[in-house]
């Protein structure tokens, strides 16, 4: 059987993929929030992943270094998706990504004045062409981390970020406002990848389908149970 490697990154993204993985008959030997390996053997010998920053993963698997990989699409958005296969959305590491202001800051009001704001993001990319598309001017300043004390200290009127719960936007008296796309994990594949080793990641394609298909219908079940 042709070798493939799977790029993945640790944390929500790894959690979530591996009942996926489990249904192609995939799981690692080692955990990687436990182990400092950067490359993982798995229960089948021609499969094994690759650890990289969730950022990475679109490269590792553009410049065949990996044939396929798991990646959020605020990083495929901001990657562009250059010479990458997008089957399927996953169904998994759903969120948001939204604009959110301090819980005085008027918005909407901002919005209508057409008054130039800064917003601070690493989204750079997707947050100028969202602002562009409503006509309006910003100053983007590109942020690492902690987002949400931008406009708690006066560096950003705004920021665009991904959402989840709200709970920390909350916690920090911050108000979600505007929604610009909803966020899940996506499959990527290397198109030379996907010619050469067909045979390799077709059932391993059609197993993660499957599976994310009956993941996603367990979800609506259970949002629909919380309504």
């Amino acid at each position: 059987m042709i070798p493939i490697t799977i790029a993945l990154s640790k944390g929500r993204i790894f959690d979530d993929t591996a009942p996926l993985l489990k249904a192609a008959g995939i799981v690692a030997l080692e955990d990687p929030e436990t182990s400092r390996k950067l490359i993982l053997a798995t229960t089948r010998d021609t499969v094994r992943l690759i650890i990289v920053r969730a950022s990475d993963v679109p490269t590792y698997v553009q410049y065949g270094a990996a044939d396929m990989g798991i990646a959020g699409k605020d990083v495929l958005l901001e990657h562009g998706g250059a010479g990458l296969y997008q089957p399927l959305d996953l169904n998994i590491a759903r969120c948001r990504m939204m604009v959110a202001v301090r819980d005085e800051f008027d918005y909407d009001s901002a919005v209508r004045r057409g008054a130039r704001l800064r917003v601070a993001t690493k989204y750079l990319h997707t947050a100028r062409e969202h602002f562009a598309e409503k006509g309006m001017h910003v100053d983007l300043i590109k942020l690492y981390g902690s987002m949400e004390l931008a406009p708690l200290v006066g560096l950003a009127d705004a920021i665009v970020d991904l959402v989840s719960s709200g709970n920390t936007l909350r916690a920090n008296q911050l108000k979600a406002v505007e929604e610009i796309v909803p966020i899940s994990a996506r499959l990527v594949i290397n198109q030379a990848a996907l010619k050469l080793k067909r045979e390799t990641i077709q059932p391993m394609l059609e197993a993660f389908s499957a599976a994310s298909m009956q993941r996603g219908a367990s979800q609506e079940v259970t949002e629909v149970a919380h309504q």
